[in-house]
């Protein structure tokens, strides 16, 4: 009897857990979609770029240096947008 209290427990572990996976969900727009695909990188993609850092160090260095020329700062330093400013204040 108590294996077939724990056999009926684990299938409806399994068959929910593929009902969740497979139900019809709300669709998205192009909008919504674009939206979150800038937004995240995702949860594989995450843990992925965790345990290159881990197992590389160099590959964590580099992923926080394209962040950095991403948001606009080069050797520490954030670039202006008018070179003609650094220019008229030399002179």
């Amino acid at each position: 009897m108590k294996d077939l209290i724990g056999l009926a427990f684990i299938l409806l572990v399994v068959f929910g857990g593929l009902y969740l996976l497979t139900r019809p969900q709300k669709p998205l727009t192009t909008e919504e979609f674009e939206k979150r695909a800038a937004e995240n990188r995702g949860m594989m993609g995450a843990g992925m770029l965790g345990l290159q850092k881990f197992l590389d160090p160099a590959a964590g260095k580099a992923a926080e240096v394209q962040e950095d020329f991403r948001q606009g700062y080069l050797d520490g330093e954030q670039e202006s947008g008018d070179d003609n400013e650094n220019v008229n204040r030399e002179s």
